[in-house]
């Protein structure tokens, strides 16, 4: 075991998707720009050649169409975007082709297409720049939608997605790019639809994805000092979506609280209180409750950003109220929300 920052264990993952399989190959807008994309990409055209790594033209449309006729005749396609804004341009693409071909062919044919789509808020990027459109994707029939939260996930569930037969949305908060955690050098896979519990927990289940998994985790850690014991659920999954390792876990809390990583209305916060209300309602103590981004278009200054995203503060207040408590939280460990910048390292986008 090593320790790898979340982008490096993306890159290696790709590497060896690269280098196991001479079907898989990688395109994207910057792919093979000094700094690729985030460092992520970085180096692999040097080692690969540029005909499996390679740029292409602001033409989103167009390159998803070449990826997913690729993918028809038996290459397994990575297409990354630098932000997921940019893959809107391709949405005809995704939903009315990857997603639907093999159900249109009875299953004769397959789409092993994988698009990574980078989201996530800073330097004041604002409302074209930072959303988080998972519950998009995870909408659409013969789509599979992961977003991991940890480098250990992020090297497992990219080599399990390049070598699914199905059509993945692969989606990377840019804040958790400078993470680090232990990554194994061998090649392993993370399985597609699992959920993992990163905390146990009596006192109440908190269920979350991507950057919100280290939210919450961080405001279960001050709970704790509180005397609340709450179990955190990482999604990893978004489609398939693990509701059984969900409804375990509550059925042993007896509370809900979801943290959205995008707006709560329409959205996998929404799903995942309909399924377990739908399935467990008589064994609640009490009403699941929600937070996520506030429903507006996101604002670009960090005055407005702190009051727009949740943190940890908010996560901790709502769980509290859920409890029928109230928790004053010490300065110090309200230095744990973020503004506009998760670390001094983050200093922009190149």
């Amino acid at each position: 075991m090593r320790n790898l920052k979340f982008f490096e264990a993306i890159r290696e993952a790709t590497a060896i998707s690269l280098r196991d399989d001479p079907s898989v190959y990688l395109v994207g807008l910057g792919v093979p720009d000094p700094k690729g994309i985030f460092g992520t990409t970085e180096g692999l055209q040097s080692e690969y050649g540029a005909d499996r790594v390679f740029d292409m033209p602001i033409s989103e449309n167009a390159m998803t169409g070449v990826a997913i006729g690729s993918a028809l005749v038996g290459m397994r396609p990575i297409l990354t975007h630098q932000r997921v804004e940019f893959a809107l341009l391709s949405m005809e693409q995704i939903v009315n082709q990857a997603a639907k071909w093999f159900h249109m062919t009875a299953g004769k044919k397959n789409i092993p297409l994988v698009i990574r789509m980078i989201i996530g808020r800073g330097w004041g990027q604002g409302a074209q720049h930072s959303q988080s459109l998972e519950s998009w994707f995870a909408h659409i029939p013969g789509l599979k939608v992961v977003m991991p939260a940890t480098p250990y996930d992020a090297k497992g569930l990219l080599i399990s997605a390049v070598e699914d037969n199905n059509p993945v949305i692969f989606m990377e908060h840019r804040w958790l790019h400078n993470t680090f955690g232990e990554v194994p050098k061998r090649k392993y896979k993370v399985p597609l639809g699992k959920a993992n519990i990163i905390k146990s927990g009596k006192d109440l289940t908190i269920v979350s994805h991507s950057y919100m998994s280290i939210e919450a985790l961080k405001a279960a850690m001050i709970m704790k000092e509180h005397g609340i014991d709450s179990e955190v659920i990482d999604l990893r999954s978004l489609r398939p979506l693990d509701t059984k390792t969900i409804i375990k876990s509550v059925k042993k809390t007896k509370r809900l609280l979801v943290v959205d990583n995008g707006w709560t209305r329409f959205g996998v916060s929404a799903e995942i209180i309909s399924s377990v209300t739908e399935k467990i309602f008589d064994e609640l103590k009490c009403s699941p409750s929600r937070i996520g981004i506030e429903d507006v278009p996101l604002p670009s200054t960090r005055a407005l950003a702190v009051h727009a995203y949740p943190t940890p503060s908010k996560i901790v207040k709502a769980a509290a109220k859920l409890l029928g408590l109230q928790i004053k939280l010490s300065k110090e460990q309200k230095k744990s929300d973020p503004l506009d910048q998760p670390d001094q390292n983050f200093t922009g986008p190149f």
